[in-house]
């Protein structure tokens, strides 16, 4: 909350100071127009896969404003687990371009490691949840093994392999269950934004799925996944194109739903 004090006081003054419309911007919104940035998209509605350290979402997009959560991960997001692993094996912060150095030379089908699905209380899994948590407990128990059997005298901790094989799993969840959603959906086109997706491996997989599964798709521009100002005023110009600013008297939320998103334009302030 600190931080987003700091940004509402002083973009209100300025706007104040320049006589100016304030424009208050859900965060999450500023990743969906981070594409925006890049090349135009195809007409929507269409499916926004939303992969950051904190977000792991996938999103319908029908419109500026108009937005629909379809899954989203119920413990770790991926991101997450990316600086998790990256700290298991040592790496540096963040996990994800940590990860990605390592895996270079790596094989990602040596270690089969498991794809978490979440359960529905009927019975069966969730088609389009994520859960990134047993994954993470799995690379634990498989990097104390490969280091114990190192300590004895085996093998040399294969370090490569192992960023791989995590790397791998995580971009072929995402990219299978975002495209499942994306035909299920009835929805032609599927974004890629937010940090993780500046991982080479996952916009590969996605490159190659879309296009056995007919699905147009766009990623964010490299320079605008992880978090920027560019985003954020792309959704604010989107607002104000629209009609829409905010009251002077607005406060900060650290967490709010994005389909509430208009709520931070009505007239007087929602917190």
């Amino acid at each position: 909350v600190g931080a987003l004090l700091v940004g509402s006081v002083t973009g209100r003054s300025l706007a104040r100071l320049h006589n100016k419309p304030f424009v208050a911007v859900h965060h999450l919104e500023g990743h969906l127009c981070s594409v925006q940035l890049g090349d135009p998209l195809p007409p929507g509605p269409y499916l926004v896969l939303l992969v950051s350290g904190g977000h792991t979402e996938m999103i319908r997009v029908d419109g500026p404003g108009h937005y629909q959560r379809l899954a989203r991960s119920r413990d770790d997001a991926a991101g997450e687990a990316f600086d998790k692993v990256a700290r298991l094996l040592d790496l540096g912060y963040p996990g994800g371009p940590a990860i990605q150095a390592a895996a270079e030379q790596g094989d990602p089908r040596r270690f089969p490691l498991p794809k978490g699905r979440v359960s529905l209380p009927e019975g069966g899994f969730h088609p389009y949840d994520f859960s990134f948590s047993g994954l993470k407990t799995a690379v634990l128990r498989l990097v104390q093994q490969l280091r114990n059997d190192e300590a004895a005298g085996g093998a040399p901790f294969p370090l490569a392999d192992v960023a791989a094989s995590f790397e791998q799993v995580v971009a072929q969840v995402l990219v299978e269950r975002s495209c499942r959603c994306a035909r299920e959906q009835g929805l032609g086109t599927l974004v890629l934004v937010g940090g993780v997706a500046a991982n080479r491996r996952l916009r590969q997989l996605l490159e190659q799925r879309c296009g056995l599964d007919g699905l147009a798709w766009r990623v964010a521009p490299l320079a605008y996944c992880t978090d920027n100002a560019a985003m954020i005023g792309v959704a604010a110009a989107q607002r104000l194109a629209g009609g829409q600013s905010s009251c002077f008297d607005l406060g900060v939320a650290a967490r709010m739903p994005l389909e509430q998103a208009g709520l931070l334009y009505e007239s007087q302030p929602c917190f």
